[in-house]
């Protein structure tokens, strides 16, 4: 497969890059494929770790709220297995810049991912939800303020809320847990108001974060894809480019501000 891989035409870019220009309002919605090459290990197909070891429990938040000492301890065990690893050395790729690029532009107003490995922050992007959590942060399960990982002392656990003295858990949302009302009202409101989407990384096909995209495609907006192969949602795209989201969306970046300048100069 990966021998007939497509690469996007210049064609292309140009008319992603247009047709950017051209929106009001866009956003982008990010995915496991953004992370793959960064050297982070997929979960799922070819090599990915649920391939490998199983797909963890379903009630993940249920197991963690019945007993959240033990759901902290095996955290702290996992620091050094092979996701976490693979988290800590993790930096932005040109695919995670070109997105800040975009952002710092004016033209991107809003990145909804789904992944939790922060590369998009370490990257500069500014105005982001991140609907599956940040691996770096914990959360508060009751009043919902977030906490670096250093904030939070751990020689007591489970952990207590240092503002409400409320149950702290991960921020990476759980098998079973709520998308926490914060970070899903954030993404309803910016979803509303774009009438275009630039999909990188992802089939989106995992709910609510597909639902997002696809609704502004449903009210007549713009979908544009970066995928390194067809998606199944590539069939209602309107613009499609082939490659790694790290060359693609340089390209599209670098696209964008040509354009631009030539239509000030």
């Amino acid at each position: 497969m990966a021998a007939n891989a497509e690469r996007a035409s210049d064609a292309q870019i140009l008319a992603a890059a247009r047709a950017l220009l051209a929106a009001r309002y866009v956003i982008a919605l990010t995915g496991a494929g953004m992370s793959v090459e960064s050297g982070i290990p997929p979960f799922r197909g070819p090599g990915g770790l649920w391939t490998k070891y199983g797909e963890p429990p379903m009630n993940g938040y249920q197991i963690f709220l019945a007993d959240p000492k033990k759901a902290w301890e095996d955290r702290i065990r996992r620091q050094d297995d092979e996701l976490w690893g693979p988290l800590k050395v993790a930096r932005p790729n040109p695919g995670h810049q070109a997105l800040a690029e975009l952002e710092a532009l004016g033209v991107l107003r809003f990145l909804i991912t789904q992944n939790v490995d922060d590369l998009h922050r370490q990257a500069g992007h500014q105005a982001l939800a991140e609907i599956h959590g940040n691996w770096k942060l914990i959360r508060c399960i009751e009043c919902g303020a977030r906490f670096k990982a250093e904030e939070i002392r751990l020689d007591v656990l489970p952990p207590q809320c240092p503002q409400c003295a409320g149950l702290l858990k991960g921020d990476t949302v759980a098998f079973g847990e709520p998308i926490p009302p914060d970070v899903l009202r954030q993404c309803v409101d910016h979803a509303a108001l774009a009438d275009a989407v630039i999909v990188a990384g992802t089939s989106a096909t995992v709910y609510p974060a597909a639902g997002f995209a696809l609704e502004v495609k449903q009210r007549g907006g713009q979908l544009i894809e970066a995928n390194l192969y067809e998606s199944e949602i590539s069939r209602v795209c309107d613009l499609s480019l082939r490659g790694p989201t790290g060359e693609v969306l340089p390209r599209l970046a670098a696209a964008v501000a040509d354009l631009r300048r030539a239509r000030l100069s």
